[in-house]
């Protein structure tokens, strides 16, 4: 389990919109659990954490922890709570290419050509 102060100092750190998931591992190992997923799903819930337990010997979850945090990430784009153009919003693109502004839906983007020149 998470030190409960490990949380508060990452979103002390880093961007107040940080997305955080605990995940709980070694699920496959139910009989020697430590921490019942009531416990660990109560303390994610008071801590406004995602929560989902893992088992990297079967791979269940494992993706799925990825792609909960990939679309929570998406989500507050979306809704204008993160903006990826703003310094220490903490998302960076990896591809020169694909900067580009996102438009919020419903809009019409107009097509600009751009010279790479």
């Amino acid at each position: 389990m998470v030190s409960p102060d490990t949380h508060s100092h990452a979103r002390t750190l880093a961007s107040p919109n940080i997305v955080i998931i605990l995940c709980g591992n070694k699920k496959d190992l139910d009989a020697d659990r430590e921490v019942t997923f009531l416990e660990a799903s109560r303390f994610a819930q008071e801590n406004e954490l995602m929560f989902l337990e893992t088992s990297a010997l079967t791979g269940e979850n494992v993706e799925e922890g990825f792609l909960k945090c990939a679309r929570t990430i998406l989500n507050k784009i979306d809704s204008g709570e993160l903006d990826p153009e703003r310094m220490g919003s903490g998302i960076q693109y990896g591809d020169a290419s694909l900067r580009q502004l996102r438009q919020p839906r419903g809009t019409t983007t107009q097509n600009k050509q751009q010279c790479n020149c």
